[in-house]
């Protein structure tokens, strides 16, 4: 088990991060705290290599191997959620509310999409004795910068009949 070290903690913004590594049995390493910042400042859902550019930015010596040691760390501790969108690099995502992702398939943006307040019933009908204990929601189609931009998006009155997801009533 690795050992905590010294470094001093902003509590503020590194309560999760420093409990969460202290639980886990990690140092709270420089380089540990800049991937953390990275990921809480701007929260974009940047791969792996776009978080070692930022990170590079304050740390020139940051390397992308440790960078990607640090998001396997945070993931296995539960403090980033790894996204996966079809065959891209994996995104980092600092938002660990139940939520899921909106992958615009025109420009690769990737926005957090909020469940309702019932948990308890999300519109899927399970066979009987089923019991969910995790799931990923990801939906695709066009931003809005993207429907407003591109020629080839159907005309908004055509758009608005998709807006809503409506559960599956067969």
């Amino acid at each position: 088990m690795k050992k905590n070290s010294a470094i001093p903690v902003r509590e503020s913004a590194m309560g999760p991060y420093a409990s969460a590594m202290v639980q886990g049995g990690f140092r709270l390493t420089p380089q540990r705290r800049q991937v953390y910042e990275v990921l809480m400042t701007k929260r974009d859902h940047p791969t792996a290599t776009e978080v070692f550019i930022r990170a590079q930015k304050r740390m020139p010596s940051i390397s992308l191997a440790t960078v990607y040691n640090c998001l396997e760390t945070m993931v296995g501790n539960g403090l980033v959620k790894a996204v996966h969108v079809d065959r891209e690099p994996t995104r980092f995502c600092a938002n660990l509310r139940e939520h899921g992702h909106f992958h615009c398939t025109e420009c690769g943006h990737i926005s957090d999409i909020e469940f309702s307040e019932s948990r308890e019933h999300q519109g899927w009908k399970l066979p009987s004795g089923f019991l969910v204990t995790q799931h990923d929601v990801s939906l695709r189609g066009l931003c809005a910068d993207c429907v407003t931009h591109s020629p080839h998006s159907a005309p908004p009155e055509k758009l608005s009949q998709y807006s809503k997801i409506k559960p599956s009533t067969k």
